[in-house]
């Protein structure tokens, strides 16, 4: 293991591969710890959902501009990652919903998003498989640029090119110990040996806080168990990924035809619970039938448990520190990291490699919650 580098970023999910790529390749010598294997986290279980559909300004914008940079990481990095534009299609079963939705569409349509409210004969148009008098569906919003890619590939490839522009991967390797020294550089042990760096970035999803804790810097977040299932390959049924607010519910087809799904079970409580759930199992199996009923026959072949790292408003905490120079967030993504990575990847390397701090770092970072009247982003689910 190096002994000393400009970055080190702990954790090798989608954020922390994405940040080594970009930091190496401005010359950095970087440092990524994971102490499992690569998207062993949030990554490696989400739904690979990639949307722009968000109430809040800094959730769209990311968003937007990850999309786009999303139809280039193939040529980019060499790698096929799936990316497959089929939209989303967000259900609308009451009025106040859809008048929620109203106002999201607006304020997507306002940043230029290509997103409409679409009636009950467009949603069995999208989704020809579901039952929207079962769903009870009014409406839906529709935006045909959002999409999927495989969390898997997409995090391998970054690690692959950031690798390949001298970055330093170690997997199977647990941090210690971080601590702050008086020079304005962190020592950090870990299990392998002790380097020390002048950056370090807190990427390490539900396991931010206590990283966090070491520094003496308190994180409003917290974990929560999330459940997701796949089925057996289908023949091809439908493109949109289709999700239910008030259901709970997310579900697509994938590239190689498997239906991949989740939603919460009625008790789910916060805290590191790892055990799948036999209620889970039941709920999202009667839940999925009922929007799609043409699926009763099909196997369940595989289900699993990851976390979500929530926020008090369901945002992300991003950039340096205030109070803690050279101490990065990049955490509290509340089930959400995946789809952004690739520009909050971006402007926390400009943050670090240029001292560029965006409009959306400051709206985004810790000190945020020092204000009582939060921006609670509404567009959440699972």
């Amino acid at each position: 293991m190096k002994r000393k580098a400009d970055i080190v970023i702990i954790g090798g999910g989608i954020n922390g591969c994405a940040l080594a790529y970009r930091l190496a390749k401005q010359k950095k010598t970087v440092v990524l710890l994971e102490k499992n294997y690569l998207s062993s986290g949030a990554t490696g279980s989400c739904g690979a959902g990639i949307r722009q559909q968000w109430s809040t300004k800094e959730n769209i914008e990311l968003a937007m501009h990850s999309v786009k940079m999303f139809e280039g990481l193939n040529t980019e990095l060499n790698a096929d990652i799936e990316f497959r534009q089929g939209g989303y299609l967000i259900i609308n079963h009451t009025e106040k919903e859809l008048k929620q939705s109203k106002q999201n569409v607006a304020l997507q349509r306002s940043l230029n998003l290509d997103v409409e409210i679409v009636d009950v004969s467009d949603i069995q148009r999208i989704v020809p498989i579901l039952d929207v008098k079962a769903i009870q569906a009014i409406g839906a919003t529709f935006c045909p640029t959002d999409g999927h890619a495989n969390p898997f590939k997409t995090t391998f490839a970054f690690a692959r090119a950031s690798e390949k522009h001298g970055a330093s991967l170690y997997t199977h390797t647990t941090v210690k110990q971080i601590k702050k020294k008086k020079d304005y550089f962190y020592e950090i042990q870990t299990d392998k040996g002790t380097l020390t760096s002048t950056w370090v970035i807190n990427a390490a999803g539900v396991w931010s806080k206590d990283l966090a804790k070491q520094v003496s810097i308190d994180l409003p977040n917290t974990p929560f168990r999330k459940e997701a299932m796949a089925t057996e390959r289908l023949q091809p049924l439908f493109d949109a990924m289709v999700i239910s607010f008030r259901d709970g519910i997310y579900f697509s087809q994938q590239a190689e035809g498997q239906i991949v799904g989740g939603i919460p079970i009625p008790e789910e409580r916060s805290g590191f619970r790892f055990m799948p759930t036999y209620a889970f199992l039941e709920h999202m199996s009667h839940t999925l039938t009922r929007y799609a009923p043409i699926l009763k026959q099909v196997n369940m072949l595989r289900h699993w448990t990851g976390f979500y790292d929530v926020t008090l408003d369901a945002r992300p905490i991003l950039g340096e520190d205030e109070h803690t120079p050279g101490f990065v967030h990049c955490h509290g993504f509340s089930g959400h990291g995946f789809m952004l990575a690739p520009m909050v990847s971006k402007l926390i390397s400009d943050q670090i490699i240029d001292k560029k701090t965006s409009s959306v770092l400051q709206r985004l970072s810790l000190k945020r919650f020092e204000n009582p009247d939060l921006i609670q982003e509404q567009n959440v689910v699972g």
